[in-house]
């Protein structure tokens, strides 16, 4: 096993957690991992991980060199990459994901454009309303919009939204408005929901704090579509992410309550796994979408 080779192992577990799930995405044997991580441990001299029964820990010193070892394979990838000529034409299937509405409104315009001007390029693009394994699910890329806590994914910024409450006119026309926040609890509410069971409760963040809210669900629903349209048939109130009520509210059909109780803003990311190259393709279309989503969502809305 040459050294490239033992680096390569090194950056697997490290970004799996374990050597199992190294093994798994390498395709090699749990064993032949240990054994490849401690020869290049012995030959550096350095503990690179601190080893349980469930997982792998980086020590300080592994940390500093997965950084090194993550640049190290980049800069080799891109040699072979430029010897077989994919720096100069971008080629091959790039594999995008993003939440289902946001992907139809504001990402597909951006691959479609996209694989006009780059026509070996072909697009999976899934629109997923989940959190998904980019290593796993073979993802090179998607839309995040969330605070990420999580290293394992290289984020850059591209804008915010906000969580908002609107009605139709209509609706607030016999009605009237929520003032407050426990007004709520006398209002029709359409509930967007998940796979989680229908919440009776909002939560709104005020002061830093969070503020629990009573609502009754008078309509609960799946689709945020639907919800947009019942919304506007005047069902009741819907609580949103305002991009996703952007064109209703800019046509009138719905309008914004309780905006005296401004919500915090929720980052929206552009994301791929960390340490993992870049194909042009992928850096291409980055390039691309930041730039077309700053212009839209730099300023929270």
């Amino acid at each position: 096993m040459d050294r490239l080779e033992t680096v390569e192992i090194f950056v697997a577990v490290a970004e799996a957690g374990s050597f199992i799930g190294a093994a798994r995405r390498l395709g090699r044997s749990p064993a032949g991992m240990t054994r490849a991580v401690a020869a290049l441990e012995d030959r550096l001299g350095i503990r690179l991980f601190n080893r349980t029964t469930r997982a792998v820990v980086l020590t300080d010193a592994g940390a500093r060199y997965l950084e090194r070892a993550r640049r190290a394979l980049t800069e080799f990838s891109e040699l072979e990459l430029s010897a077989a000529g994919e720096q100069q034409v971008p080629r091959g299937l790039l594999t995008i994901t993003a939440p289902e509405m946001f992907g139809r409104l504001h990402i597909l315009p951006v691959v479609q454009g996209f694989m006009r001007d780059y026509p070996e390029v072909d697009v999976s693009l899934l629109l997923l309303n989940r959190i998904v394994s980019y290593i796993d699910e073979g993802i090179d890329l998607g839309l995040r919009i969330a605070h990420l806590p999580d290293s394992s994914l290289q984020a850059i910024l591209v804008g915010h939204v906000h969580r908002i409450c609107c009605a139709s006119p209509e609706y607030i026309a016999r009605h009237g408005a929520p003032r407050r926040l426990p007004d709520l609890a006398r209002h029709a509410i359409i509930a967007t929901t998940g796979v989680r069971p229908v919440n009776d409760r909002w939560a709104f963040e005020r002061d830093g704090e969070t503020v629990s809210v009573p609502v009754q669900p008078r309509l609960a629903v799946n689709s945020v579509q639907a919800a947009l349209e019942a919304a506007i048939a005047g069902t009741g109130i819907v609580r949103l992410l305002s991009y996703q009520s952007a064109l209703e509210e800019a046509a009138g059909t719905l309008v914004r309550v309780l905006e005296e109780e401004p919500q915090p803003p929720i980052p929206i990311h552009i994301v791929h796994p960390a340490g993992r190259h870049l194909a042009l393709k992928a850096r291409l279309f980055i390039d691309r979408a930041v730039g077309t989503l700053r212009e839209k969502f730099s300023a929270a809305s």
